[in-house]
């Protein structure tokens, strides 16, 4: 009848239809999406995704949205372009494998000081790429190129009382001394710290730390031979022992 050939070509539809892909099925296509997933959404694909590059003139309007993205402290492109003509070996952006800027680094050398130093103005990362290093590699790409472009002899910056993050970043990973404090320093009145980073006492607190390791090493190797060797003449003293007692 014409009721059971609907049946039947019913039940030939439900055979035929391949499985659905969706995040909780167990189709090949969906494992693989999950797996996609689960590896954009770690922080240590971000990491080997992301360079660090000296900023050109076409990367200025992402640093920019970077910047309104992070910061309340804002600036007009014009005070961006200023600096990248000014000083283009100090600007630095890290650019996810998009083709996006997700942090930037804006600095320069102070004008007429006596003793060349540089001054950072800005630093900024995408929240989502924060905690990767980026903030860290971008400060250290401009300290180099301040010494190695200009002869800088240290570097200044301001923070916020209230930015915590950014005072350990500064003070513990980076080595920045607090100097002074300025009052109502920025827009809305709040204080700032005025940090610098003294770059021949920082490149000597280094070497002494790697001298003190080495002697350290060294100081730990004569005692290993010394058990080394101790371990040959008790093997020797060993193998003696055995062949006297075959003599006898």
């Amino acid at each position: 009848s014409d009721t059971s050939l609907s049946i039947t070509f019913f039940f030939f539809l439900m055979i035929r239809r391949p499985p659905r892909s969706t995040l909780s099925s167990s189709s090949a296509a969906s494992d693989v999406y999950k797996r996609q997933v689960s590896t954009q959404s770690t922080g240590k694909a971000l990491v080997t995704m992301v360079c660090i590059r000296r900023a050109t003139l076409e990367d200025l309007a992402q640093m920019q949205h970077c910047n309104l993205c992070c910061l309340p402290e804002n600036y007009q492109m014009k005070y961006y372009l200023y600096h990248i003509l000014s000083w283009p070996q100090l600007l630095f952006v890290a650019e996810d494998y998009n083709n996006k800027i997700v942090g930037y680094v804006l600095s320069k050398m102070e004008e007429d000081a006596e003793v060349p130093h540089g001054h950072v103005t800005s630093l900024a990362v995408l929240r989502s790429h924060r905690k990767l290093g980026l903030a860290t590699k971008l400060m250290r790409a401009a300290q180099q190129s301040m010494v190695e472009a200009f002869g800088g002899k240290h570097c200044s910056l301001h923070v916020r009382k209230s930015n915590m993050g950014a005072i350990h970043l500064y003070t513990q990973t980076l080595g920045y001394a607090t100097k002074d404090i300025a009052k109502e320093y920025y827009a809305d009145k709040e204080d700032a710290y005025e940090m610098e980073l003294d770059f021949d006492l920082q490149k000597k607190t280094l070497e002494e730390a790697k001298a003190a390791a080495e002697a350290e090493a060294e100081a730990e190797e004569p005692e290993g031979a010394a058990k080394g060797d101790a371990m040959v003449y008790a093997e020797e003293d060993e193998v003696a022992g055995k062949a006297q007692a075959e003599d006898l």
